[in-house]
């Protein structure tokens, strides 16, 4: 999951540091930066985490080409795909 220090350092790259909300550059000073969109930002990547938890396991695919099996690659491709469709991009 995409957090709200993270969103912070991605949009701000002279932010060095976090305290709570408060941001801080590399000399120390503090360091005003926009809530609204760092919020922006961890919404719009919202879709990546709950992919994740739904994902079939990689073993399941790594299996059936070990195995040669292609219905149980294509079953996994079309569970993944399943996935990409629930959680769309924003």
């Amino acid at each position: 999951m995409i957090n709200t220090t993270y969103a912070i350092f991605k949009l701000n790259p002279q932010i060095v540091k976090t305290v709570g909300d408060v941001a801080y550059d590399a000399d120390g000073n503090e360091v005003a930066y926009d809530k609204s969109a760092v919020q922006a930002y961890v919404d719009a990547h919202a879709y990546i985490a709950k992919r994740a938890s739904e994902y079939p396991p990689i073993t399941d695919y790594i299996d059936g080409v070990v195995k040669g099996d292609q219905a149980q690659i294509d079953k996994y491709i079309a569970d993944c795909l399943a996935v990409k469709a629930r959680f769309p991009k924003s």
